[in-house]
């Protein structure tokens, strides 16, 4: 796979901040509300979290803002609460092999318990809801794997040696006590290589699927969701592969070009999992942004085209905005951000807080992503363990070998802005967005109604807002560089 390279970029823009009554919107979403022509408190309180470039502030309650009838800077934001998208699974991070492995061996019991609540846990943690889990090894495993291994020159095509038993000492526990910390968990599940004998190569490293192997690859991944299921995790989405236009030299992966996942999806995968009495979303591509056509000809396919529930996307080439091409060329398929990941080529932490909070959290749902994921949830201070593939990636969260310390990086901060405030069944409705360096995206929680605006600040100095939204408004201040979370209820 390929890896993220941040440009840092210098916002050079200074903001004139004229205070004054009905202000036209500004961005892409709602034209003016007006304003009423009145400055009298509503008595509607907001309460907002924010996260400073130079972090002084991580995730830091601030004091209660207060609704009012007219406050309108030269820079503000709408919120329209009447328009609305897609419905919101979640926000989270992959449990590959490397972070589980590290959060069983190398932490306490203690220290396991706390930072599992921390991560999933909804009143005290930041509530992820939305977990990725490799079938068989990724680069992030201590050795190269898949649930069916053969000797060589041998086959399996009843898949009799079929087993999870390389996944029961780790990354089964994790996942089982996190979804005892949240219930609520969408877990999706990608496999980085077919068995070595299902493959061109006769090995996990580089290869294609042979075309005799299709069927038995397509009932090995449905084999592969019954034992979740029977292990308590029931899968909410499946990929066919992992990155399938990209063949790595060093760990598991497997080339699958459209015409193949097309006919492995529409006679083989597809068919299977419409018998199964438990639905499981089938998602296509798992792959970069830079390579639409795809995933499209998959979907352009008559057949394989009514099993595929939507197409997931990575980060590491091409631009966000593909997201809303495809959806538009197919409007009932879905959109999901499946991978990204951080590392020491981008040191800058508040550059790094500052794109994953405007590209993947913002970004992301902005192009119609129902759920976003980061890579590795957790590794070690050595970006490990791994096995190939990437030597300098980060985690969510950094776990030290040694004493079990936890370090919370610039993802955490990024995913928690979202993931606390946003739960599972939110809709994602209209906010406006880029102006004057200020990026926006907002929700309505689908239990109490209550409305949740993500504002990261691009600008090189500190932006005075306000927020409007039916009708009223509160005014907002946010330092250069700086993610906040603003929560009220109409």
């Amino acid at each position: 796979m390929r890896y993220r390279a941040i440009k840092t970029t210098s916002w050079l823009l200074t903001l004139a901040l004229v205070m004054s009554c009905g202000g036209g919107s500004s961005g892409d979403a709602e034209s003016s509300l007006g304003c009423g022509g009145t400055t009298s408190s509503t008595g509607a309180t907001v309460q907002s979290w924010v996260t400073s470039a130079d972090k002084s502030k991580l995730l830091a309650r601030q004091p209660d803002l207060i609704f009012a009838g007219c406050a309108i800077a030269s820079s503000h934001i709408d919120v329209n609460q009447d328009t609305h998208y897609q419905t919101m699974v979640g926000f989270g991070a992959a449990i590959t092999d490397a972070t589980a492995w590290v959060i069983q061996n190398k932490m306490s019991n203690v220290q396991r318990s706390a930072l599992l609540d921390d991560l999933f846990g909804r009143t005290t943690g930041i509530g992820l809801s939305f977990i990725r889990l490799t079938i068989g090894a990724s680069d992030f495993s201590l050795s190269h794997y898949s649930l069916d291994d053969m000797a060589a020159g041998q086959t399996d095509y009843p898949l009799t040696n079929f087993s999870i038993v390389p996944m029961r000492t780790a990354v089964l526990p994790t996942i089982q006590a996190a979804l005892v910390v949240n219930p609520n968990i969408s877990v999706m599940a990608s496999p980085w290589s077919a068995p070595a004998w299902m493959k061109s190569s006769d090995s996990l490293v580089t290869g294609s699927l042979l075309p005799q192997a299709y069927d038995a690859y397509a009932r090995y991944l449905v084999k592969f969701a019954d034992a979740m299921q029977a292990e308590g995790i029931p899968l909410y989405a499946l990929t066919a592969q992992n990155e399938p236009n990209f063949e790595p030299a060093d760990y598991p992966g497997m080339l699958l070009d459209s015409t193949a996942r097309a006919t492995l999806v529409g006679q083989h995968l597809g068919p299977l999992l419409a018998q199964r009495a438990t639905p499981l979303r089938l998602l296509d591509w798992d792959h970069n942004w830079d390579n639409p056509t795809s995933p499209q000809a998959v979907l352009d396919d008559a057949t394989a085209r009514p099993y595929v529930d939507g197409v997931a996307w990575h980060c590491y080439a091409g631009g966000v905005g593909t997201q809303t091409a495809v959806h538009d060329a197919y409007p009932d398929k879905e959109t999901y951000f499946t991978e990204c990941s951080g590392g020491d080529w981008a040191s800058v932490w508040s550059d790094n807080l500052l794109w994953n909070t405007r590209t993947l959290v913002i970004g992301a749902t902005r192009n119609w992503a129902k759920g976003v994921l980061l890579w590795n949830l957790a590794l070690d201070e050595n970006h490990g363990p791994h096995l190939g593939g990437c030597s300098n990636c980060r985690g969510v969260v950094t776990i030290n070998s040694v004493t079990g310390v936890v370090t919370r990086n610039e993802e955490y901060y990024a995913l928690a802005h979202a993931s606390k405030f946003v739960r599972p069944g939110a809709q994602h409705i209209a906010s406006s967005s880029g102006s004057n360096g200020l990026d926006s995206v907002a929700f309505r929680n689908a239990d109490d109604g209550s409305l949740v605006l993500i504002v990261a600040n691009a600008h090189a100095v500190t932006s005075n807002f306000t927020v409007r939204q039916g009708g009223l408004t509160f005014p907002a201040s946010l330092p250069a560089g700086a993610v906040a979370t603003y929560v009220w209820t109409p």
